[in-house]
């Protein structure tokens, strides 16, 4: 009887591709940059609802 190649479990995950790791640190940087820009925007205006240092 031929044995079937076995399948990796589905529990296991692969590492990350470096695509992925390319992915998550642009949508951090671009999280980044628009709470930077909300928060400039907000002082312009003088609303200072968005500031936590109070």
């Amino acid at each position: 009887m031929e044995q079937k190649p076995r399948k990796s479990d589905p529990t296991d995950k692969p590492a990350p591709s470096a695509r992925e790791e390319r992915l998550k640190a642009a949508l951090k940087a671009n999280i980044a940059r628009r709470k930077a820009q909300a928060r400039a925007q907000a002082q312009a205006r003088g609303d200072d609802s968005n500031d936590k240092t109070t």
